[in-house]
């Protein structure tokens, strides 16, 4: 439970952090594609955060102290929309994902302010935005909920990001509506030699269309294991094969994966017979 100087103390740092006290280390992101693999087409770019040498995320973290969560959050989003937009992102049709805390939204609307304004500022169209979070920490689900809530009042997408590799499983699924489910590379990882993930993510794409939730393969690394996901049907994929992230760059979608060269390269295999 919050306590009331915790409450307060939030507060504070959220309305210094509205006023423009920016987080002090420069950051840039790096982009890594999500595919349509129905379409043929990048679906959008994930932006994920990097010192201002590329330093990894984890370097860039380990700066973060407990009152700049909220000018953290807030550096991540509008770094991940300025270079995305100098990248040509505009000229793409594609979306751009951003990470975000939950622990870092202190009021949705308000905290979302400076990120519609830098949208705004530079040409990007607001309901090309993707908002994920990740379940690998327990979460406040009524005050997640809330935030899902105003971000698609706001034309947003939402994701949850890294499913299956958190505490909530399932019942974040019964409590939240996202548009959303990216799944957690680990269980992507080998699928096309295990018939245990196999049966599990069959059983997850099914639960998942009957919520009328998307499903995002996250992590894939071999032909074999993107061979998998196309017999399951699933239409989004991210993950090395296609590309790792890259810093001020968007990757095009591979033409090796275009229908005619994957007929040309691949017969096809049933591994349902496996299961």
């Amino acid at each position: 439970m919050t306590t009331g100087s915790e409450t307060e103390k939030a507060r504070r740092a959220c309305e210094a952090c509205k006023d423009g006290k920016a987080f002090p280390l420069p950051t840039r992101a790096a982009f890594q594609p999500i595919l349509d693999l129905q379409e043929e087409r990048v679906f959008a770019y994930e932006a994920l955060i990097r010192g201002i040498d590329g330093q990894s995320a984890a370097f860039v973290l380990q700066q973060v102290g407990d009152e700049q969560i909220y000018s953290f959050d807030q550096a991540c989003r509008v770094t991940a929309i300025r270079d995305a937009v100098a990248a040509g992102i505009t000229g793409t049709g594609a979306k751009l994902s951003i990470n975000f805390m939950p622990n870092a939204v202190y009021s949705p609307k308000a905290c979302i302010q400076l990120t519609l304004k830098t949208a705004r500022d530079l040409g990007l169209p607001t309901d090309r935005l993707i908002f994920e979070f990740t379940e690998n920490e327990k979460l406040d689900v009524a005050h997640i909920r809330g935030i899902v809530a105003a971000y698609r009042e706001l034309g947003f997408t939402t994701a949850i990001d890294d499913f299956g590799a958190g505490h909530a499983g399932l019942n974040l699924l019964a409590d939240l509506q996202t548009d959303m489910v990216k799944v957690d590379m680990d269980l992507i990882r080998g699928i096309d030699r295990d018939s245990r993930r196999r049966a599990i993510l069959e059983s997850l794409v099914q639960l998942l269309r009957r919520l009328n939730t998307e499903i995002v393969a996250e992590g894939v690394e071999t032909e074999e294991e993107l061979a998998v996901l196309r017999l399951f049907g699933i239409r989004y994929v991210q993950g090395y094969l296609f590309g790792k992230p890259a810093l001020g760059t968007l990757q095009p979608y591979p033409d090796r994966l275009r229908r005619g060269a994957v007929r040309r390269r691949h017969q096809p295999i049933d591994y349902r017979t496996a299961l």
